[in-house]
Formats: structure tokens, C-alpha cells, sequence
């Protein structure tokens, strides 16, 4: 695995999942000081310096971490678990076809009670089906729900998207999901 492949997954890892890991504070927007991040990951044997960090932002190909302006800050774009973490996203208006990839085995599950968050804050969504493919390719072989998101939207769900344009919402009940 290459540094920075290696790197990304640490950070996706402390910035939306386990920040305590390396005794990281995060806000409740997500932002960690850069340079007590630096700190904490060598002290826990992560060699990572700014030069480094700055590679795997900017060459993310999912753009999955967001550098503040004043760049003294850092954070993941979407996907957090933790409880002390809820972005506040701007509400959006979806596309009228959006489309989410699983593994065929979560397919039934999915058909009887909908999309959930799970552990996360929000059902991740896509305009894009080669997105939704390589994501449900992840989880084993894929399979494709397509999200009637303008009828949700019309029936009163909220839409967000995230920096890295993954589109959010918490939930998405099984009759606005058609194979």
C-alpha cells in the first residue's frame, strides 16, 4: 500500500470515525487543528507531516477531506460517526434520479425496510451510476437501487450535498427505491 493510500485511510479513520484513537478533538462541525493532528498521529507512530497531508487532500480522487481557508483546520467531507460530529449542511434540491450501490446480499433487506444511515449520519447518495457501482463493489458484487429523490423531495425530505458532491439524506423509505 502506498503512503498515501495509507494515509487516507488513517485520516478517514481519526476524522470520521475514531478521533479518540489518537486523543484528536474534533468540533462539532468536524474541524481538527492540522497541526495537532500532525502531533498526535507521529506520536502514535503515523509518519505524517503537512506536506504529506496537503498530497492526499489534494489528490484524493473521492475529494474525501476538506482543508479550512485559513488552512490551519481539517476534515472529512461526509461519512462521520461519531455522535459529537453533525455537520450542518445546506439543504439542496436533489436531482430527480439519484442512485445508491450496496452489495446484492443487503438487496432484501433493503427492498423490506428502505435505505438507512446505520452508523453514519446519512444515506450516501449518487447522480452518478458508475459512482453507485464502484461503491456497492466495495461490499461484494453490486447491485444498483435508483432513488426517486424528486418524489422524496415532494413529499417533504431533506436533501444535502457534501463538499465532494455526495448527496445526503437520512433515510430513504423502500417505496422511492425501484432495481
Amino acid at each position: 500500500m502506498s503512503k498515501t493510500t495509507e494515509t487516507s485511510k488513517f485520516l478517514s479513520y481519526v476524522l470520521r470515525h475514531e478521533p479518540q484513537a489518537i486523543g484528536l478533538g474534533l468540533d462539532a462541525e468536524g474541524w481538527a487543528d492540522i497541526a495537532e493532528l500532525i502531533e498526535l498521529a507521529n506520536q502514535s507512530g503515523k509518519e505524517i507531516d503537512r506536506e504529506l497531508l496537503q498530497h492526499v487532500v489534494d489528490n484524493s480522487d473521492k475529494k474525501r477531506f476538506t482543508i479550512s481557508a485559513d488552512g490551519l483546520r481539517i476534515r472529512a467531507a461526509q461519512g462521520h460517526s461519531t455522535a459529537e460530529v453533525k455537520i450542518s449542511y445546506e439543504k439542496k434540491s436533489p436531482p430527480d434520479i439519484l442512485y445508491h450501490g450496496t452489495a446484492t446480499r443487503f438487496v432484501e433487506s433493503i427492498q423490506q425496510q428502505g435505505l438507512i444511515a446505520g452508523q453514519r449520519h446519512y444515506v450516501h447518495l449518487s447522480e452518478l451510476v458508475s459512482t453507485a457501482t464502484d461503491v456497492g463493489k466495495r461490499y461484494g458484487k453490486p447491485h444498483i437501487f435508483i432513488v426517486d429523490a424528486k418524489q422524496m423531495a415532494a413529499d417533504g425530505f431533506v436533501f444535502y450535498q457534501s463538499e465532494n458532491n455526495v448527496w445526503l439524506t437520512e433515510k430513504v423509505p423502500a417505496e422511492y427505491l425501484a432495481d
